[in-house]
Formats: structure tokens, sequence, C-alpha cells
């Protein structure tokens, strides 16, 4: 199922990379849009990781499990 999902992940940004390529006419601009979709995309990570480790925190403190491994 792992496998499903990054297969159509990869497929999806591939078809996202063929559209902006035709409609994008020099190389310098094409960088630009890869580096705003890059910096999107790590923006997003960055999001999710934070509230992933927050609501963590608020569910060991909730149950009282210690956080030491």
């Amino acid at each position: 199922m792992k496998k499903l999902l990054w297969v159509s992940i990869g497929v999806g940004i591939g078809v996202l990379a063929s559209k902006k390529y035709t409609e994008v006419s020099s190389g310098a601009a094409l960088n630009r849009q890869v580096g705003k979709y890059a910096d999107r995309a790590s923006e997003i990570v960055h999001a999710f990781s934070t509230a992933m480790r927050e609501r963590e925190e608020e569910l060991r403190s909730a149950l009282g499990v210690d956080s030491a491994k």
C-alpha cells in the first residue's frame, strides 16, 4: 500500500512538472518554478513534523507516558 502511495505521488509530481515545463520557455524560469515548489514542500514538511511533535507531547502528557525511550 505504501508503494502505491509513493508511486502515485511520483506520478503526480511528474505530471505537474511536465505541465510547468511546457508553460515555461526559458531554463531560468523553470529553475525559479522548481525552487518555489521545493520551498513550499519544505514548509509543508516542517509544519507537519512540528505539529506531529506537539501532538505527540500532548498525548504523552495526557496518558502519563514517560518520553524517555
